[in-house]
């Protein structure tokens, strides 16, 4: 059991979060040198053992220079929902406070931090028939079918969003009830009773792209291939969330012969350019506008103004 007395005045979380190679883990490492913290994974590839190149989990040296949580955590067989990474996120919460040191979530799943923070709602288990007969479906039939019996959700998703839709509409055929009105029943987050410390990170976009497209290239020179190829050797199956990590599909190609090296890597690139804008405008659009944003490029340098947005 934690003792409360070791807890920090109002129970403070901080959270760094933005677009992937915004500069999350340099500056939580720079943190982590003024302050007793706990450097909390909030990224859904980095919870993956298998990918600590490809999906940008700090060195050995960065880890052993602070103390950190919930990277390379899972095996690549597992799947990771939201529901699983809250849970997880706050019993090392509770360590944290429990030791005296500030927790700090890093990351760039909005969706992690939106299901901590906010709850989950309480959807109860769709019925297998009902899942496999949606999900088997064409993505603009299903689209179709979610706009007959939901209109909101199916105004709220891009008819292209298969995953989404689907989701919608077998919430909306095996429950009678909107995926909408079950949102708003969220239940279980701690939102409401801790002191929350966020940023976010948003640099200027040409900068976040040059630095993705470098990011990626040396991913490949420092063994993302290798990753890749013991990745495939686990026979996993395709629709396996580590299955889908930026960068898996296009070297896989790669190693299947369909594409070069040149290929693999620019479109490696485009992916992960495209990745970071979708978080981007998620980060910019989703969250509160109560939460700082810092626009500029970090350095540390800069340090002692980002920690005055922290409120520290």
């Amino acid at each position: 059991m934690t003792n409360p007395q070791k807890r920090p005045k109002g129970k403070s979380v901080a959270l760094i979060a933005g677009p992937t190679a915004s500069g999350k883990t340099a500056l939580a490492l720079r943190l982590a040198q003024s302050r007793p913290v706990t450097i909390i994974n909030a990224d859904s590839a980095q919870v993956y053992g298998a990918l600590p190149i490809l999906s940008a989990q700090p060195s050995a040296d960065e880890m052993a220079s602070a103390r950190h949580r919930l990277f390379g955590y899972l095996d690549g067989r597992e799947a990771c929902s939201a529901a699983r990474w809250a849970q997880d996120a706050k019993r090392e919460i509770e360590v944290a406070w429990g030791e005296d040191r500030l927790p700090l979530l890093v990351g760039g799943t909005g969706m992690y931090l939106r299901t901590l923070l906010d709850g989950i709602a309480p959807i109860p288990e769709i019925d297998p028939e009902i899942r496999n007969a949606v999900r088997a479906l064409p993505t603009a039939e299903a689209y179709r079918a979610l706009a007959d019996t939901d209109a909101t959700s199916a105004a709220a998703l891009s008819p292209n969003d298969d995953s989404r839709i689907k989701r919608a509409l077998e919430v909306m055929r095996s429950t009678g009830k909107s995926i909408v009105e079950w949102r708003k029943l969220r239940e279980g987050g701690i939102g409401d009773a801790v002191e929350l410390r966020p940023l976010l990170l948003l640099p200027p976009r040409d900068w976040l792209h040059a630095r993705c497209d470098l990011r990626f290239e040396q991913m490949l020179e420092r063994g993302a291939v290798d990753e890749v190829k013991a990745l495939l050797a686990l026979g996993l199956p395709a629709e396996a969330p580590v299955m889908r990590a930026i960068g898996v599909p296009e070297i896989a190609a790669m190693l299947r012969g369909a594409i070069d090296r040149d290929e693999a890597l620019a479109r490696g690139q485009a992916a992960t350019r495209q990745y970071a804008k979708r978080q981007y405008t998620w980060f910019r659009n989703q969250s509160p506008d109560s939460w700082p944003r810092y626009a500029e490029v970090y350095s540390d340098s800069e340090f002692s103004k980002i920690e005055r947005l922290f409120h520290f």
